[in-house]
């Protein structure tokens, strides 16, 4: 089956996450590429990253706390020194929620602000069955560890939640969050108190966070010129066997569960079925101009019951029927070939 590209994470992130383990020296282990600042990496080799620092034996339940708390600046490349730069917490989150796919494009984050606080939520964007709960919690801790870089070690968010089930002991996710965690809740979530948020920082560099600012949106437009998960799809289906192809398989490279491939598609304004319609369109196209193949062999080729459902589609596709079309195209390609096999009639040099 063709391949889809993944969901990329930034080199930096990931050598964070290494730098983070007990020993802290795993990090000098790290491929020479993602020594780069520009450097993303693929979500499934990030995943099997985080499958190593877990481990195999039980695996570590306070992996992802452990590391998200350790998170620096420079883990998060530039959003990390927006952050830095920010004039308050508020700023700081419209800078994590705007700028987050620099460092990850598997999830996003958002923020809904209430009457008096503020929840600050994470969503993955791959399947979140690919994801090992550790993963979410780093985010989560990472977020409330970079509050801390304006708000001081002592700020708290006034509550915290995963949508996965505890594993171990409640008292290191109390102690590094420093507020009430709930577990199989509906979300990933912090919640803060809009007075935390608002709170005016001072001094915060608004020069130097400008600058920030200005590198960052450069590199999201960088990142958002990049391929689409719809063109994804539609070079996966150019090459893909129609007649039985579906959400799962397209999905399944990407590590998104068919709900969460057609919830994307939908998000960039198509669908799956749209995007399986225009691929049976164009190999029909292609089978009716390059093949003599008869319609009921060209169905089922791309996907269709028989001759007459091919003939309706292809009416609707081009409003002229597959008969019709051949012969104009096999028509005008031989009267090309009729040409190229004429004799050149052009009168020669004259003498000299």
């Amino acid at each position: 089956m063709p391949r889809i590209e993944p969901s990329t994470v930034a080199a930096s992130y990931a050598r964070a996450v290494l730098n983070a383990t007990p020993d802290g020296a795993a990090g000098e282990a790290a491929p020479g590429a993602w020594a780069s600042p520009l450097a993303r990496l693929p979500f499934t080799e990030v995943r099997a990253l985080w499958d190593t620092v877990i481990g195999t034996r039980g695996g570590d339940p306070y992996a992802g706390l452990r590391i998200g708390d350790a998170i620096a600046p420079g883990s998060l490349h530039v959003l990390g020194h927006v952050v830095l730069t920010s004039a308050s917490l508020a700023e700081a989150v419209e800078a994590a929620v705007r700028y987050h796919p620099l460092v990850s494009q598997a999830g996003t984050v958002t923020a809904h602000r209430g009457g008096g606080t503020t929840l600050i939520r994470y969503r993955p964007t791959v399947d979140p069955a690919t994801m090992h709960p550790q993963q979410v919690e780093a985010i989560v801790a990472g977020m409330v560890r970079a509050a801390r870089w304006i708000a001081g070690d002592g700020w708290a968010p006034r509550s915290a939640s995963f949508t996965h089930t505890r594993t171990g002991s409640a008292e290191p996710y109390a102690r590094i969050l420093g507020c009430p965690v709930a577990f199989d809740a509906p979300e990933n979530a912090i919640t803060v108190a809009n007075r935390d948020l608002d709170r005016p920082r001072a001094p915060h560099g608004p020069e130097l966070g400008a600058l920030h600012r200005a590198y960052a949106d450069r590199l999201l437009r960088e990142l958002s010129a990049s391929v689409t998960l719809a063109e994804r799809v539609r070079r996966w289906l150019d090459h893909a066997p129609l007649d039985g192809a579906g959400p799962a398989d397209a999905g399944r490279d990407v590590h998104l569960s068919p709900r969460t491939l057609r919830r994307a598609l939908q998000e960039e304004g198509t669908s799956w079925r749209a995007l399986l319609d225009d691929a049976r369109h164009r190999r029909t196209r292609r089978l009716l101009e390059t093949t003599d193949l008869p319609l009921d062999r060209i169905a089922p080729l791309v996907g269709l019951s028989g001759a007459a459902a091919l003939v309706r589609a292809f009416s609707r596709w081009e409003g002229v029927t597959p008969g019709a079309y051949r012969g104009r195209t096999s028509g005008a390609a031989g009267c090309g070939r009729a040409a190229s096999r004429a004799p050149d009639r052009r009168p020669g040099p004259g003498p000299g």
